[in-house]
């Protein structure tokens, strides 16, 4: 990817209300849909899984990154995600976490108060490079 600002957010955004019309959401009827844009000009997606155990459900972001996985790897430079009703939704903590491990260091995030850096919603975050010290 050439310049971030070169980034066409709504084709991402179209494919994260594609996809999150595939969540199985049947205890709490919340579905979720995330798209990011990878290094090389791929759109990766995910959708949210619940279970009958609550808290072992799936966030959509885990769809995204094991689909990330699944292609062939690489980095992030864009992410979106939506509710069920296509509205711009922010990542859980847990979620910016996962992002943040699969992240260019320049990746872009959709907010509901729009475009801004990833960094900006996960400051001074931990990390693989903490790892090695």
């Amino acid at each position: 990817m050439d310049g971030l600002d070169e980034i066409e957010w709504e084709p991402l955004r179209e494919a994260a209300r594609a996809v999150m019309q595939q969540a199985y959401v049947p205890y709490s009827n919340y579905p979720v849909g995330a798209a990011a844009l990878t290094e090389d000009g791929r759109i990766v997606t995910g959708c949210n899984v619940e279970n009958a155990s609550y808290g072992v459900g799936l966030c959509a972001e885990c769809g995204l990154i094991s689909e990330l996985a699944r292609g062939g790897g690489g980095r992030l430079v864009a992410f979106t995600c939506c509710d069920g009703l296509g509205e711009t939704l922010m990542p859980c903590g847990r979620c910016r976490q996962l992002l943040n491990e699969f992240k260019t260091p320049q990746m872009l995030i959709d907010t509901p108060q729009g475009i801004l850096p990833f960094d900006a919603i996960l400051p001074q975050s931990f990390g693989p490079s903490h790892l090695g010290r």
